[in-house]
């Protein structure tokens, strides 16, 4: 009997720690996206999308130029840190710094840092958006969105390189849907290393030779990315990328 009565207040003043435990969870969860929105918003409300705009590189191309020269590894480390800023906030300057990465380093060298960065900035919006939504929506779904989540993990590698490869998806959404389908860290990080160097080869491309354009007071055309000599090769390297889900129905037809 005198052991029931103190065991009895022991459970009662553990009860509350276990409570507690899925609250401060939840908390940190949700930390890494509050930081990233909190940045989104922060560009806005000081006003840096000013200062990120072609005229801009055109009025101080001479200077970025003359950074390079003078300290090539500091000013490529300060860039690579922005860019990777710039797409772990989802701002709207991936494009126009792709750009002036191919103004600084050139073509093969900026799509290189381009690349690299862009996979660390997406990467971190991948994680936040797991942390945030990734357990809970999968507690929630339904039998349909369950479907649907393991047939895109099932060709996730197919499915993320052509969402990656074709530029009409937006880029954050690219980076978020597939934190909430369970698509694997590694498969993700992966793809998006591969799938973006095509698009962003162009784009430092255009950078590269953009000197010339402003010399002649003109201003780049970003939409060479979707003509036919440039937007077909690209097509192709998406719908090769869809030859393993093909396969795996066409085989799983013939079986039925």
């Amino acid at each position: 009997m005198s052991i029931g009565k103190v065991d009895l207040p022991l459970e009662r003043e553990t009860e509350p720690a276990v409570g507690n435990a899925p609250r401060s969870g939840n908390w940190r969860r949700w930390l890494p996206l509050v930081l990233l929105a909190a940045g989104f918003s922060g560009y806005f409300v000081f006003g840096l999308d000013q200062y990120l705009s072609f005229q801009a590189l055109a009025d101080h191309r001479l200077q970025l130029q003359e950074l390079v020269a003078a300290n090539e590894v500091l000013v490529t480390l300060v860039f690579f840190v922005l860019y990777t800023l710039s797409v772990a906030f989802s701002l709207p300057s991936a494009t126009l710094l792709t750009v002036t990465a191919g103004f600084m380093f050139g073509a093969v060298m900026g799509a290189v840092w381009v690349v690299f960065s862009a996979t660390l900035g997406a990467t971190a919006v991948f994680m936040a958006a797991r942390s945030a939504f990734g357990e809970g929506l999968r507690r929630r779904a339904g039998p349909g969105l369950r479907r649907f989540e393991a047939g895109f993990r099932d060709n996730a590698v197919s499915y993320l390189l052509v969402l990656r490869l074709v530029p009409l998806f937006p880029f954050f959404l690219v980076n978020i849907g597939p934190a909430l389908l369970g698509v694997p860290l590694r498969t993700y990080v992966a793809t998006t290393l591969v799938g973006i160097v095509p698009g962003t080869f162009v784009y430092t491309s255009v950078g590269n030779g953009i000197g010339k354009v402003f010399d002649q007071g003109g201003s780049p055309d970003l939409g060479i990315i979707f003509s036919l000599e440039i937007l077909g090769p690209i097509v192709g390297l998406a719908l090769l990328a869809l030859l393993p889900v093909a396969y795996k129905r066409y085989k799983a037809a013939t079986a039925a």
